[in-house]
């Protein structure tokens, strides 16, 4: 059964809301979700993942000679990056982005596997 959020959604409705409007809904969700630790998860990592290409494609459009197919290049990963995020939460998946995803986890607060034991490795 799928645990319920503050909101009233489901956990995996909530998190794929999450990606919806890009870092916008995440920042949403970041304000109206403040117990779920897995929706802020894909909250946070909306706001950075799709923030960091927002960011990198209008940077690079600005580049001289290739700025215009770079940005389209840039582009191209953002649209197919933001898919697969939006179905793997709709699926519970906690799909985590290189380096962002890590961020995100830090920042929202969360831990996703087994906690680690201080001291020796």
């Amino acid at each position: 059964m799928e645990r319920k959020t503050s909101t009233g959604l489901q956990e995996n409705v909530c998190s794929a809301l999450c990606y919806l409007i890009w870092w916008i809904s995440g920042f949403i969700f970041l304000l109206l979700e403040p117990d779920n630790k897995i929706v802020r998860f894909h909250a946070m990592q909306s706001i950075t993942g799709l923030g960091f290409f927002t960011v990198a494609g209008w940077v690079i459009g600005f580049l001289p000679v290739i700025g215009y197919w770079a940005s389209v290049v840039v582009w191209g990963v953002a649209v197919a990056t933001w898919i697969m995020l939006m179905l793997n939460a709709c699926r519970g998946v906690k799909y985590k982005l290189p380096v962002l995803g890590n961020l995100a986890e830090k920042w929202a607060d969360t831990q996703i596997g087994p906690p680690t034991k201080p001291g020796r490795s």
